[in-house]
C-alpha cells in the first residue's frame, strides 16, 4: 500500500552569523540537535532537523553564518551555507533585529545581505528574530525596511528563544511547500549521526565554559564511540584540538579543573541524547593552524 502523500519539502534555514537559526532549529524540533553559543560562527556543518507531523514533514538545514572572509574555515563554511541553497523548497533568511547598528553598518549589512538574495533560486521568507529585545512600535518599519530589499513571501517578527511568532513562520512555511513523500522515517529528528552530534556538544561546552579566552577556532574529534550493550554504556574517547599551545592551560586548567567540568557539562548531555550512559573520557591537544588546513577540515566532514 502506497504511503499518502504530504506535505513536505526542504527548508534551508540561513543568515548572518548569531542570527539564532541554531536556535530556531531546536525550537521546531522541541528538542535540542544545533548547538548554541554567544559566539559568532558556532555552527560549521550543515545540520539537518526533521519535523514530523501526521500531515507533514518538513526537512529543515540549518547553515554556517553568512560572513565576508578570506580564512579558509570560513570560506568552507559560507561555502556550506550557499551550496544549502541550491536544491531547497524555500529559504528562510534570518536576521538579529536587535543589533543596535549604526546607519553606516546598517546600510553596509543591507548591501551584504541583498547580495546573498540575490542568489536565491527558491522562495524565501524573511524572519526577524529577537523581537522579544526590542521595542514593539520598531517593528513595521523593519518589516517595510526588510520588504524593499528582496520580493520576499512573507516577512515574520519572532522570538526563536520563546517561540514568538514560530507558530505563524510554520503556517508560512506550509502554504509554501508542496505536497509529496516523507524523506525520512517519522522517527527520527535528524540524519546526523550520534558520534557528530557528540563532537558537537563537547565542542559547544568548551566554547561555554572557557568564554573569551579560547577563540572559536577549537575542534574536536570523536575518536572512539563504543557501544557495550550488556552494561548498557557508551564510552567515547575525543581530542579537543586547538591552535597554540598557548591556549592549552586555558582549556585544561589548574589541576586539570576546566577539562573536567567540560567532561561534566558534555556528559550529561550526550547522555540525554543517546538515552544511555556515558564514559567521556577527553584529551587536549594542538594542531598549529588547523583551521588553514584544508586537509584537516576535509577530516573534520568539511
Amino acid at each position: 500500500m502506497m504511503e499518502k502523500p504530504v506535505t513536505s519539502g526542504l527548508v534551508a534555514i540561513v543568515g548572518p552569523p548569531n542570527a539564532g537559526k541554531s536556535t530556531l532549529l531546536n525550537y521546531l524540533l522541541g528538542q535540542k540537535i544545533s548547538i548554541v553559543t554567544p559566539k559568532p560562527q558556532t555552527t560549521r556543518n550543515r545540520i539537518v532537523g526533521i519535523v514530523n507531523d501526521d500531515n507533514y514533514q518538513i526537512v529543515f538545514l540549518d547553515t554556517p553564518g553568512l560572513h565576508k572572509s578570506r580564512e579558509p574555515l570560513n570560506v568552507e563554511m559560507v561555502k556550506i551555507a550557499m551550496d544549502s541553497l541550491s536544491d531547497v523548497d524555500l529559504v528562510l533568511f534570518l536576521v538579529d533585529v536587535s543589533l543596535p547598528l549604526p546607519q553606516k553598518i546598517q546600510d553596509k549589512r543591507d548591501e551584504e545581505i541583498s547580495g546573498y538574495l540575490q542568489q536565491l533560486k527558491s522562495p524565501a521568507i524573511m524572519v526577524l528574530n529577537k523581537i522579544d529585545l526590542i521595542d514593539k512600535k520598531k517593528v513595521l518599519p523593519l518589516i517595510a525596511a526588510y520588504t524593499k530589499l528582496f520580493p520576499f513571501k512573507a516577512v515574520i517578527p519572532a522570538s526563536a528563544l520563546d517561540g514568538d511568532g514560530v507558530d505563524l513562520l510554520l503556517k508560512e512555511i506550509l502554504a509554501l511547500l508542496p505536497e509529496g513523500p516523507r524523506y525520512f522515517p517519522e522517527d527520527i529528528p535528524t540524519d546526523a549521526s550520534e558520534r557528530f552530534l557528540c563532537g558537537e556538544i563537547i565542542r559547544e561546552k568548551v566554547f561555554l565554559l572557557t568564554g573569551q579566552e579560547i577563540p572559536y577556532s577549537t575542534a574536536v574529534q570523536v575518536e572512539s564511540f563504543k557501544e557495550d550493550e550488556q552494561k548498557k554504556m557508551v564510552t567515547i574517547h575525543a581530542a579537543i584540538v586547538l591552535e597554540k599551545q598557548s591556549q592549552k592551560g586555558i582549556v585544561i586548567g589548574k589541576g586539570g579543573k576546566k577539562l573536567k567540568s567540560i567532561g561534566i557539562a558534555a556528559r550529561k548531555d550526550i547522555e540525554t541524547l543517546i538515552g544511555e550512559k556515558v564514559l567521556l573520557k577527553l584529551w587536549v591537544k594542538v594542531k598549529k593552524n588547523w583551521s588553514q588546513d584544508e586537509r584537516f577540515l576535509k577530516e573534520l566532514g568539511m
